[in-house]
């Protein structure tokens, strides 16, 4: 379907905006792939000229080598960049169902517990007790939480504390994470949230986009606050449907 066509799918200005991302999203997709199928050939090509060059024993043969060593590392970096580009160009229906979020976060912790502990860092849990059920797809907000965990942690090289923190509003369900890491400035945090922006080396910048993109399809919204030195906190806000509002 063209983006053309996607237009006169629907009057219904909400509508027409899906299928045209939709259908941009299907199209960057297969140009992905066009990319990523050619580049495993190549890997693979490096890979055999290696095992060919090993063998071999002068100077000259052994600076191929590392040459060789070296086009196969950016080969992989981009099939990794390739991957995280199709999971954030992926446009895929959310199973959304009434959920605990504090149980539901509860066991992402624990699976990410021996992780922050290897790092030295500590886990520190407040969450609400009398919090209502949020209309939630698991699989989709356990990406975006790990992903969330992993940058915390990451700020903190030395270690640190991170806490985790529910609280309920009238309409809202809000989830803190709290670091106590090196803190971003104002321009990154500005950007973070921007497809392939990333002051990481080697990062692809898809990460915390993807978390966001993830947020926002369940209604909700993602916000940092950050003070260089002093740590980080990321903020998701979810709706809380009216007929899941009893607590």
């Amino acid at each position: 379907m063209s983006i053309d066509a996607a237009n006169a799918v629907s009057d219904d200005p909400f509508e027409r905006l899906l299928a045209q991302y939709t259908e941009m999203a299907r199209l960057a997709g297969a140009l992905a792939h066009e990319i990523k199928n050619p580049l495993s050939t190549i890997r693979l090509n490096m890979e055999l000229l290696a095992e060919d060059l090993e063998e071999l024993q002068s100077p000259t043969q052994h600076r191929a080598l590392r040459r060789v060593e070296v086009m196969k590392r950016e080969c992989q970096r981009l099939q990794d960049l390739l991957d995280e580009f199709l999971n954030f160009a992926k446009v895929r229906r959310l199973n959304l169902q009434p959920t605990d979020l504090n149980a539901e976060i509860n066991d992402i912790l624990d699976f990410f517990a021996p992780e922050a502990q290897a790092a030295g860092v500590e886990i520190v849990r407040y969450l609400d007790a009398d919090l209502p059920r949020v209309l939630l797809d698991s699989e989709s907000f356990r990406s975006a939480l790990i992903n969330l965990l992993l940058n915390a942690k990451q700020a903190m090289p030395e270690g640190g504390q991170l806490v985790v923190r529910t609280i309920a509003t009238a309409d809202t369900v809000i989830l803190h994470l709290i670091d106590s890491g090196v803190g971003i400035d104002d321009h990154t945090a500005a950007h973070m949230f921007e497809a392939f922006y990333s002051t990481k080396p080697g990062g692809s910048g898809l990460g915390l986009p993807i978390t966001a993109k993830i947020i926002e399809a369940h209604g909700g919204r993602i916000h940092v606050q950050s003070d260089v030195g002093h740590g980080t906190q990321f903020t998701i806000e979810l709706p809380i449907p009216a007929r899941l509002g009893g607590r």
